[in-house]
């Protein structure tokens, strides 16, 4: 029966978001890549870093 109340967020919002973060990720480009390579690479050298000290 269609007597169940519908959710009170739809389905529907969730992509939404998604969709408008990966058009902002192709908007920006490289620059979106050259964070993410840069905050990989910091968080890698604070790791070695860090069992280096602790060795």
């Amino acid at each position: 029966m269609s007597d169940s109340p519908e959710p009170t967020s739809s389905p529907a919002e969730q992509p939404s978001y998604v969709k408008l973060a990966m058009r902002n990720m192709v908007r920006k480009g490289g620059k979106s890549l050259t964070h993410f390579a840069l905050t990989s690479i910091g968080l890698l050298a604070l790791l070695v870093g860090l069992s280096y000290l602790t060795r």
